[in-house]
Formats: structure tokens, sequence, C-alpha cells
């Protein structure tokens, strides 16, 4: 009998991220401008999910694409300190890890400047299926940013996992080329659980109202729809018609809503693997992603599921 060692595996897109701020102006040729800091994060929606998901308390493992260079280096000895495991990481000799500029102004504002790197390479055969085979949940992470595995790869992938009997989850990112649905499709018919953000779900269904988004995923295979929705929270329906919409911690206002959206997936899929029931895990989820925007940083608030259990009490009694 195969056991279980890790309750999920992340698999989708690693970015180093690299602030520079305040920038007011950016200088003219040749010249140089000041900042107060420029700092180096890790950022993409796997490691976001899979450093809040080891930080709550659960066991991770990781399968993407960086390459043999400092930002490659960096991002393994980030997830190596947050105890994720990288064993199905593929490092690239020929490709650079993916990166980006982050310019923040005095405002916070921000712009980016992006390189897709080894993300745009990773493919359905760099996958390590002997880790999969030891994770408990596949989740997907950065859908529609990876060229040469989304689509029929991601699909292909998906179905080996379900024919293995894994729960699979999947999370998309915004598409800037605009093929959404003609390429998700593939991937639809087996996934479990499918975690888009509201405006990502307009996109890709061309509805606008929750209940109407949600049927259009649930035709085309997920059994349960979750729908991130910003400060009101989220929106759930399963193929059997339980529906729920669960606010979230309105009271607390946000400081950086940078990784909100992957941390609220860490929490709901931190419920499945504890098998608690759609509102628990919907509720958990939300609070995560509150953690989240209470701090600077895509994982910096994350706590131990304890205490955001604790917080969910407190802030129901008054307390927060």
């Amino acid at each position: 009998m195969l056991v279980i060692m890790y309750d999920v595996i992340c698999v989708g897109i690693l970015v180093a991220d690299a602030m520079a701020k305040p920038v007011n102006q950016i200088p003219e040729k040749g010249k140089l401008a000041l900042v107060d800091a420029i700092t180096l994060f890790t950022g993409g929606c796997a490691v976001n999910a899979a450093i809040d998901m080891s930080k709550i308390g659960l066991d991770i493992a990781i399968a993407g694409k960086v390459g043999n260079d400092g930002f490659g280096q960096f991002m393994r000895s980030e997830l190596k300190t947050y105890q994720v495991n990288a064993d199905a990481l593929v490092v690239d000799k020929k490709a650079s890890t993916s990166a980006s500029l982050v310019i923040s102004n005095a405002d916070g504002e921000r712009s980016f400047i992006h390189s897709l790197g080894a993300n745009a390479l990773f493919c359905e055969e760099d996958i390590n299926y002997d880790i999969v085979k030891k994770s408990g949940i596949v989740f997907v992470a950065g859908s529609l940013l990876m060229p040469q595995f989304d689509g029929n790869g991601c699909a292909v992938f998906l179905e080996k996992c379900k024919e293995m009997g894994k729960t699979t989850a999947l999370d998309t990112a915004w598409d800037s080329l605009g093929g959404w649905m003609n390429i998700l499709a593939p991937a639809m018919p087996f996934i479990d659980y499918f975690l888009p953000s509201y405006e990502e779900a307009v996109q890709l269904s061309g509805k606008t109202e929750l209940e109407e988004i949600a049927d259009v995923f649930l035709a085309m295979g997920p059994k349960t729809v979750v729908i991130k929705n910003g400060k009101k929270g989220c929106f759930i329906k399963t193929k059997s018609g339980e529906k729920l919409t669960i606010p979230t911690f309105e009271r607390i206002k946000p400081v950086d809503t940078n990784g909100a959206g992957d941390s609220f997936c860490a929490g709901f899929l931190t419920g499945l693997a504890r098998k608690w029931n759609l509102y628990e895990c919907g509720r958990f989820a939300n609070a995560v992603g509150t953690h989240c925007i209470m701090e600077a940083g895509a994982s910096t608030g994350i706590k131990s599921e304890g205490e955001i259990l604790k917080f969910i009490k407190d802030y129901e009694k008054g307390i927060v």
C-alpha cells in the first residue's frame, strides 16, 4: 500500500520578484536613481500556495521548473527554509528562472516587468509522478501562464492523477493573451475543485452572475466550483446543487493584497486535507486570505492552523 507523504503537491509557476521602492521616476538613459530598498521575494502561484500551506502546518511538495541561476538558487533555498519538498522541481541549465521587476512608487502603486523564463518551458513530461503518487491532493496553480503545459498537457496530467485516485484542484491566472477557455477546456473534466477569481471566471465563462458562472463550469466537468470574490468572500456551488456564499472578515483593512488569491487556495486546500465540510473550507480560506493582506508580502502574514482558527473565533466574538 502506497504511503501518502504529502498532503498537497503544488504544480505550476515559480517567480522571483525583485522589488524596488519608492521609484518616483525612471532615470534617463545612462543616469542613476536611488531608492530606499531593493528586495527579493518568492512569488508565483505554486510557490505562494506551497509556502502558505507549509506555514499552516501541512506537508507539501512542489513541481515546476527553474533555471540554474541566482534566482533559481534563491527559490530553492526559500522552499527549503519553509520545508517544502522540491524533489519534483526541475532545474533547467538552458533556461532562466521566471522573474519580475516590481517598481513601486511612493503611493504604493506598482508596475511590473516580467520574464516568463522557465515557466514557459515547463511541460507534462517534466512531472515527477513518483512524488505525485505520494501526494493526497494535486493542485495546479498558475494555469494559463505555462504555454507548454496548459491545454492538452494539463489534461493528460490531471487524467493520470484521477486514474491514481487523487483529488485534483486548479486555479487560473490572468491570461493576457486572451486564450481563456479555449486553452483550459481540455482539463476541465478532470478537475474536482475549480478555484478561479471572479474576474478570471467572468472571462472564462462569459457570464457575470456568480451562480450562472458556476453552472457553466459545472457543466464542463468540475465537481465543485469555488469563486474567489475579493472583499465579498467566496461563492461555492457543487454538482449536487449545494450553494454557499461565505463572507470574508471585512473589518480587517488590507495592507497588501499581493498573494491573497493564492493564500485563499492554500486555506481551502487545507480544509480539504483535513476533510472539513465546504463551509469550513471556505471560511478558513477567507481567514487565510485575510492573514495574507494583513502584512506586506505574499506569505508574510500566514500563521499556523491553530492561530488562524483562533482568529476566526475571536473575530466572531468581536475581539478582533
